[in-house]
């Protein structure tokens, strides 16, 4: 089958459309005819090395895919040859073909073509599990989401409207402002020319947020302290901003009794993804339908373009996800 390839680590030239072995499903898998799959950040740092891909996984790019199940595995009892479908995946995702567990696909709603579908998997799953899972978030808390017109944060904008917070603020470039407003932010912040610390302090009266998911790291980590409410979360996604904190005064963690947690998607085991995966589907896919949620794509390239799309997530360009089309449906 036809894949992208590259040989040897480092810029997003080093990649190419060459050939790979067509992937077989195992007992419980299905192999799926991929007709989209999606851009992550977990690409761009696959391609330089420093994201190696999970015992077992592909080595070829890609963490979700929609398509058309083409070859069952003998013991799998959900699907069936000719099922619509779209998921996350450990990697393979840039190929003609590839195998996902049948407790990790979901129906492609009615509504939605597989283009669409394809921009769902791993940003709405990782804004899932963030907020209801990790942050336990509910319903009239307050919440600042970094990179809101991200994909993750583009899909938890929507997730924390519809677990009815009582405010959304992000941050983001002005010029990505209206989208997230679009989606029900209430309050964005430019956070190449103010201080979300001071805004956040301004617009909350001082009192803070009760969740923030964060992407940035190091340089945000003592600003997301100051800001949280007592019993405040902080959940720790990416470490896109640095890895290393200078100094930090401990006191805020234990006198607000704040919590700290730091989580990957990739990484999980495939029962804890398959729980996530499952109880996302009862909660989303009905909302998907009513087009209470909807994916956010800021682009759709050919799969033979993918160094320009790659290109163009390096450049920070993007609101929403980047598509990459493998077959045209």
């Amino acid at each position: 089958m036809q894949a992208v390839v590259f040989d040897q680590t480092g810029t997003a030239d080093q990649l190419y459309m060459g050939q790979w072995e067509k992937p077989r499903p195992g007992d419980e898998e299905v192999l799926v005819e991929v007709a989209a799959t999606a851009l992550n950040r977990a690409d761009l740092l696959q391609r330089e090395g420093k994201y190696p891909p999970p015992k077992g996984a592909s080595p070829i790019l890609g963490l979700e895919i929609s398509g058309e199940i083409v070859e069952v595995g003998s013991k799998v009892k959900r699907w069936k040859k000719g099922d619509l479908v779209f998921g996350l995946i450990s990697g393979g995702g840039y190929a003609e073909y590839a195998v996902i567990h049948e407790n990790m696909a979901m129906p492609v709603p009615a509504q939605l073509s597989l283009i669409e579908a394809v921009a769902i998997p791993e940003v709405f799953l990782t804004a899932y599990q963030a907020l209801s899972w990790l942050a336990d978030f509910k319903e009239g808390e307050k919440l600042l989401i970094h990179a809101g017109a991200s994909g993750v944060g583009t899909a938890a904008i929507q997730l924390a409207r519809n677990m009815k917070a009582t405010e959304i603020l992000v941050t983001a470039s002005a010029s990505k402002h209206q989208i997230c407003l679009d989606l029900g932010a209430n309050l964005a912040i430019d956070y190449k020319n103010q201080d979300f610390e001071e805004i956040v302090k301004q617009h909350t009266a001082e009192k803070g947020v009760d969740v923030i998911i964060d992407f940035i790291a190091a340089p945000y980590f003592e600003k997301n302290i100051n800001i949280l409410n007592t019993d405040g979360r902080l959940i720790l996604l990416a470490t896109l901003g640095g890895v290393k904190v200078e100094q930090l005064n401990l006191l805020n963690l234990l006198s607000k009794r704040l919590q700290i947690t730091a989580s990957t998607l990739r990484s999980r085991s495939l029962a804890y993804q398959i729980q996530l995966t499952e109880a996302f589907s009862a909660f989303a896919l009905p909302l998907f339908a009513a087009g209470e949620l909807k994916p956010i794509i800021d682009r759709v390239y050919p799969w033979e373009q993918v160094v320009e799309a790659h290109q163009h997530m390096e450049s920070n360009q993007n609101s929403g996800k980047i598509v990459l089309r493998i077959k045209d449906t």
